[in-house]
């Protein structure tokens, strides 16, 4: 194959329909391809980047906070996670998109190709322990990954001195990718708060840290293709996430059906800009 076809069969693959609502919540209508190559492009200039990875648990909590809602719909980049997120943007709006972005699955694109080209990562939250075995398991998987530095949560709202030594502390390890671990909502606020202090891509991966670090299973894939992840995950931690799933499941559906037939407008300006920053760290 010459390089102008190779160049093409790239671009053919890439998806990138813009963003579209969900409920009132902006999810961005993209594959793999586009939200990796968006998020490499803006690290290798040294650009701001908020990305957030939404699967129904994180739209609904924009949907039900009008707050919430307008720190998400500032977001840059909201990947559609959750094949529910996805059959949505598909039966509203025709994208066609031929599978979710996951969010773990999308930490892993993003650091085997910031392995290929040079640009270090940062990992914050989470626990010391889980950021030890965390970065152990991604250097083992890329042995060129760079990792610039970790820092876990400190589990509780922060100072604004205390966000100005996080954020020097991120600036001064020379990372161009910080990832996030702070569980939805905490790691979106922290993304759409650090944005404009940190000039590289700001990604809230969530369960990722844990996927990867090796502490949690992942749902079979099949499972996963038919939308039942959350049961899966569900089954296996059913103190902390029944609420999450066996309420905000069946209001997601309701909700989805009164936008899909016309019966209500979700207005995405239909927002309240946050009064002051939470800083949670």
């Amino acid at each position: 194959m010459n390089v102008t076809a190779s160049v093409g069969l790239m671009r053919s693959s890439t998806i990138d329909l813009g963003k579209k609502s969900v409920l009132g919540i902006l999810v961005n209508a993209v594959n793999y391809e586009a939200a990796v190559s968006k998020i490499i492009a803006a690290a290798s200039a040294g650009k701001p980047l908020s990305v957030s990875a939404l699967a129904v648990h994180g739209v609904m909590t924009g949907v039900l906070d009008s707050t919430h809602r307008y720190r998400i719909n500032h977001i840059d980049l909201v990947l559609p996670d959750g094949q529910p997120v996805r059959w949505a943007l598909n039966l509203l709006y025709n994208t066609e998109l031929p599978d979710r972005v996951c969010g773990p699955n999308a930490m892993l694109q993003i650091c085997e190709r910031a392995a290929q080209e040079g640009l270090s990562i940062y990992l914050y939250g989470s626990h010391a322990s889980v950021l030890e075995a965390l970065s152990r398991n991604l250097c083992e998987r890329y042995p060129k990954l760079i990792i610039a530095g970790t820092q876990p949560s400190k589990f509780k709202c922060i100072t604004p001195q205390e966000k100005q030594e996080i954020v020097g502390q991120i600036r001064s390890s020379g990372a161009a990718i910080t990832f996030v671990g702070l569980g939805c909502p905490r790691q979106e606020i922290w993304a759409y708060e650090y944005r404009d202090d940190l000039s590289m891509p700001l990604i809230a991966v969530g369960a990722a840290y844990d996927f990867h670090a090796g502490n949690l299973a992942k749902a079979p894939e099949f499972l996963s293709k038919i939308g039942l992840e959350w049961l899966f995950r569900m089954i296996k931690e059913p103190r902390r996430l029944w609420k999450r799933y066996v309420l905000l499941n069946p209001l997601y559906i309701s909700l989805f059906l009164l936008q899909a037939l016309k019966i209500k407008k979700f207005d995405p300006k239909d927002a309240t800009p946050p009064v002051e920053e939470v800083l949670y760290g």
